[in-house]
């Protein structure tokens, strides 16, 4: 006579729901660990990334001061307080204000394109820009952080005041390749457009609200004491 296998005791469901929920909680603080034990690392790689990237887009500054800027007011970064938009102000060796690095960003043909660029005062224009993020087609759309032509746009960008000093005197713009004739256009790289468009509306939107605030307080920057980073 053939035996019959035993059934499997049952299991409760509210024994499954307790299981699941240990399982995920534990998961959950496992995750959270993780994370505050990486967190310094992570936050100092960043700081340092950015550290290169403010002295390669201002290359003649040795030395440079955060802060935070406002439609009328100028502080240093660490002062505290809600709002505004950070810029980096470069110095030479003497004190002298160089330029101003700040980020701008603007949806490509992927992902959001991340800059980080600087503005001269002296001829109001910008001066260079380093890509910070960039998630379009490897070899057309990572064209703009490798594109000497492209990069050539960058020396200097128009970007002059207009006479009421609220905004750019001309948008700046991104024209297809080959048909740039004035100096606040950006001449696009041949088959990434829509990513060469990306940096020039990154770089409008940032500056059209930036610049005029960064001119408001450029006597507070200029005299602005020399600090270590």
């Amino acid at each position: 006579m053939n035996s019959v296998a035993p059934l499997p005791p049952v299991v409760s469901s509210r024994h499954m729901l307790a299981t699941l929920g240990i399982t995920a909680l534990v998961s959950g603080m496992l995750v959270v660990a993780a994370f505050e034990i990486t967190r310094p690392r992570i936050e100092a790689n960043q700081r340092q990334a950015l550290e290169q990237a403010v002295l390669r887009v201002l290359p003649a500054a040795v030395t440079h001061r955060s802060f935070v800027v406002t439609a009328d007011q100028l502080r240093p970064l660490d002062s505290g307080g809600a709002g505004g938009v950070i810029v980096h102000a470069g110095y030479d060796r003497d004190g002298k204000l160089v330029g101003i690095a700040a980020e701008a960003a603007a949806r490509g043909y992927q992902d959001m394109v991340r800059l980080l660029y600087a503005y001269s005062p002296d001829c109001e224009c910008i001066s260079a820009i380093h890509v910070l993020r960039n998630n379009d087609t490897p070899g057309i759309g990572d064209k703009i952080a490798t594109d000497p032509a492209f990069l050539a746009n960058f020396r200097t960008l128009a970007a002059r005041l207009n006479a009421e000093r609220s905004a750019l005197a001309h948008a700046i713009v991104t024209v297809k390749h080959g048909r740039k004739v004035e100096a606040w256009e950006i001449d696009a790289i041949s088959g990434a457009t829509v990513t060469s468009r990306a940096v020039g509306k990154a770089l409008n939107d940032s500056a059209q609200a930036l610049v005029p605030a960064v001119q408001r307080q450029l006597t507070v920057l200029t005299r602005a004491p020399q600090e270590s980073p």
